[in-house]
Order: structure tokens, then C-alpha cells, then sequence
């Protein structure tokens, strides 16, 4: 299986358990790996026959910015799901990174990271 590998998607998002996530809002940074097969559109050279990354792109913005979760968890299975739904793929790997999370110890960053595929 080929892949496209987005890495670096970011939009700040409303996510978090806590009152003041919800209310100010953070960056979070998404990474995306579409598992798919190049053949036909390396055959036609036609973009029509392949995921297009900057779509996937757009979509992975709007869910960020878009309804608040609670947890990432939830935000990476909506990102995977969004993307297995929209875009030609067989399966796709979504990592969501939260490197400003509300976590009282000195750290680099958090990830949560889901693989879907077709059934």
C-alpha cells in the first residue's frame, strides 16, 4: 500500500476536560498518514485519482476548530473516520498532539494515535 504523510496540521482548538481549555483554546497539531494505492493516478497523472492532501488538509483544520470534545481520543477517531468517509484511502493512521496540555510536570508533548481502515 502507498501512502500520503501529512505531518504538522495545526489549528488551535477549544478540546479539554477543564473550563478554561474550552474557553481559551490551544494549539493542537495533527499528523495523518492515507494509506492508498498510486497506481491509477500515477498511470493518468490525474489528481482526481488520488487523495487530495490539501482537502485533507482543509478537513483536518475545520475538525480541530470545530465542535469541542472532551478528549483527543474522540478528535482522532472524528479525524479518522472524517478522512476513511471523504477521501479515496483504504486506511488511515491519525496521531493528535496537545503540546500545551494542562499537565503540572515539565513535558514535550502528548499524543493519541488511532489506525482506521475500510471493512
Amino acid at each position: 500500500m502507498d501512502k500520503i504523510t501529512l505531518t504538522g496540521v495545526t489549528a488551535v482548538g477549544h478540546h479539554g476536560v477543564f473550563d478554561f481549555e474550552r474557553r481559551e483554546g490551544q494549539p493542537f497539531v495533527v499528523d495523518a498518514v492515507l494509506h492508498t494505492d498510486f497506481s491509477r493516478a500515477a498511470e493518468t497523472d490525474d489528481i482526481e485519482h488520488t487523495a487530495h492532501y490539501g482537502e485533507v488538509a482543509g478537513y483536518i483544520v475545520s475538525e480541530i476548530s470545530g465542535e469541542p470534545l472532551n478528549l483527543i481520543e474522540g478528535l482522532a477517531v472524528r479525524i479518522a473516520e472524517g478522512i476513511l468517509a471523504g477521501y479515496p484511502v483504504s486506511a488511515v493512521d491519525v496521531t493528535v498532539h496537545k503540546p500545551k496540555a494542562p499537565i503540572e510536570v515539565p513535558f514535550g508533548d502528548v499524543t493519541v494515535s488511532v489506525y482506521r481502515e475500510r471493512t
